[in-house]
């Protein structure tokens, strides 16, 4: 017979990992263990336990979609923390990031979508986008946002389907690969039609029917940062699956459309900024990296001195930091590239 409904489920979410074989089988080994016990802020007790769902929330490998990176930086560590699983087998969905799109999601569609295991995981979904119905009338919803393009036909008309199952009181989850109310409020100055993402037109389909959009999840930026509204619906970036820290004060984003306010950061503001200090030392820290750094300056610098370099050098040092710099507004990409630029040309 058809089983009955279930009352609970729990979910593992991991977003940006692939950066390093040490921190992504730490993610990985924790996430699998079957229980864990967390302190809350006011230091009571909380058993949790591993996820009977495992969802990746994008840019699982970095810095490239490769067959080989996948496996060095995302298969092997989690293959290490569970190469199988018992019944009932857990299973994992996932969406891409940016770094995924960089072969056309041809690696991420054969691992995720081609009805294979990952490990101890089982694979369901046949698109880089999925739908899933849990318990209590919520709907946990990953879409793909396509390195910020318009949302494809196809999948428009895959949530329009899921959307016409939704009855009036659903909750919805919506998982992302970029935090866009992040994004949207850092770059409104700078580039005012950032707020008219893609996003709009799917939003306003799901909300037709009835359902509300109760939580928004994302990574891309590798930290943790939660925004909620009066009425309780969270806004949360949690990047924190291996990848390198990005800073919780920038971009700066405390206060958000429709009321959302930041509840929660970690590390914390003040941390954040004392660790940005150590970058300074950071030819220290990591001294190959600074001889590399000071060989590669040795080597400009001699050549800069040899007729022609000594123009070329400096303005194709200059045209580079201009291309890479990461903004919105194409006058201070510019002058802040212009900057960079000259000071290490100096």
């Amino acid at each position: 017979g058809t089983p009955a409904p279930r009352e609970e489920i729990w979910i593992d979410y991991i977003a940006d990992t692939g950066d390093g074989w040490n921190s992504t089988y730490a993610v990985a080994y924790w996430s699998t263990r079957p229980t864990l016990t967390l302190r809350t802020s006011f230091g009571a007790a909380q058993e949790t336990r591993s996820g009977d769902i495992l969802i990746f929330g994008g840019d699982q490998v970095y810095p490239a979609a490769s067959h080989r990176d996948y496996y060095d930086r995302l298969v092997k560590p989690f293959e290490t923390a569970r190469n199988y699983s018992r019944a009932p087998e857990p299973e994992v969905f996932a969406i891409p990031g940016n770094h995924d799109w960089y072969d056309s999601l041809v690696n991420f569609s054969r691992l995720f979508c081609s009805g294979r295991w990952f490990q101890g995981w089982r694979t369901r979904q046949r698109r880089s986008y999925f739908a899933l119905k849990l318990p209590h009338r919520v709907w946990l919803l990953g879409a793909d946002v396509q390195l910020g393009s318009d949302i494809d036909a196809l999948q428009i008309e895959y949530f329009r389907k899921v959307a016409a199952q939704m009855r009036a009181g659903d909750r919805i989850v919506l998982c992302l690969a970029e935090p866009h109310w992040v994004y949207a409020t850092a770059y409104e100055d700078l580039d005012p039609e950032y707020n008219e993402n893609n996003l709009r037109y799917f939003e306003r389909m799901l909300e037709k029917t009835g359902a509300s959009i109760v939580a928004y999840i994302a990574g891309d930026l590798h930290h943790y940062r939660r925004h909620a509204n009066p009425s309780g619906a969270q806004k949360i970036t949690a990047g924190g699956g291996g990848a390198f820290l990005h800073p919780t004060h920038a971009p700066e984003a405390h206060n958000l459309d429709g009321g959302y306010t930041q509840r929660a950061a970690y590390p914390t503001e003040p941390v954040s900024r004392g660790l940005a200090w150590r970058n300074l030392l950071f030819p220290f820290i990591n001294p190959r990296f600074g001889l590399a750094m000071g060989s590669l300056y040795g080597l400009l610098g001699y050549f800069w001195n040899q007729g022609q370099g000594v123009l070329l050098g400096p303005l194709l040092l200059v045209l580079g930091f201009i291309l890479f710099t990461d903004t919105h507004s194409p006058a201070y990409k510019r002058l802040a590239g212009s900057a960079h630029g000259l000071a290490h040309a100096a």
